[in-house]
């Protein structure tokens, strides 16, 4: 089901990308259950050569970022030694993209999908566009790894039922079921820290700037820096560097 809950999320995350980072064409897919990338929404692109295409691990540049398992970024995609060429035709020329990223998001170590970003013409995809892009799949990943909302209701009851069973034993073994299908509980935040601390954090952790954060959230700088004070302070440090160590300490991030 992963795939399926990729797919309906990512054009949304491509949105979000191309805002956020002001590239002209963005675009994406989730891996197969053959392990293939299958690239499937797509915003910017002139055509339809790419719609479909199918790339495997260490194939191109979603390929190289798959089996690498970080994100890859080429300034001239037809002359770099870095990738191999099979996808020229669509990407270089009738695509006509010159500097291009790919990054994975990436789900409890696995690869699930990748999340692209180019331009066409002498300008080169630069160092903000993939932090932002690196927030973008740390995000997405988590919204990957979240049960869904009924799976969620399923669980909590469950747990209800398991503490009304009288016998012990059957007791544990509805705890135990509980906990393999992912009913633990939520790793808590002592600090009390909101979504949207938590989204400013996020942000400021790949070093997004608070003028980036701003724009990527659609708030006011000033609204950012207050955000990442009550951050600061509920996590009982002095500087964004140390919020987002306590928060990952948490749990967090």
């Amino acid at each position: 089901m992963l795939p399926d809950r990729f797919q309906a999320l990512l054009p949304q995350r491509l949105d979000m990308l191309r805002r956020a980072t002001g590239l002209p064409v963005v675009f994406g897919g989730a891996l197969t259950s053959g392990r293939e990338l299958l690239l499937s929404s797509f915003q910017g692109t002139h055509g339809t050569s790419l719609h479909g295409l199918r790339v495997g691990t260490g194939r191109g540049l979603g390929g190289t970022a798959i089996a690498m398992g970080t994100a890859v970024r080429v300034n001239d995609y037809a002359s770099t030694r870095a990738i191999t060429h099979e996808f020229d035709q669509m990407v270089v020329v009738n695509e006509r993209l010159t500097s291009v990223f790919a990054y994975p998001v990436t789900v409890r170590g696995t690869v699930t999908g990748v999340l692209y970003g180019a331009v066409r013409g002498q300008t080169t995809v630069g160092d903000r566009a993939i932090r932002m892009a690196g927030a973008i799949a740390q995000g997405f990943a988590q919204d990957l790894d979240m049960p869904s909302i009924h799976t969620q209701a399923a669980l909590r009851e469950l747990a209800e039922v398991a503490k009304l069973v009288g016998d012990p034993v059957l007791r544990e073994r509805l705890r135990k079921v509980h906990q393999n299908l992912g009913g633990e509980p939520p790793v808590s935040v002592p600090s009390g820290l909101t979504p949207r601390e938590l989204d400013t954090l996020r942000l400021a952790a790949v070093g997004a700037s608070n003028r980036e954060i701003a724009a990527e959230l659609g708030l006011s700088t000033e609204t950012v820096k207050a955000y990442l004070r009550g951050a600061m302070r509920k996590l009982g440090v002095h500087n964004r560097t140390a919020a987002v160590h306590a928060a990952r300490s948490t749990g967090a991030l």
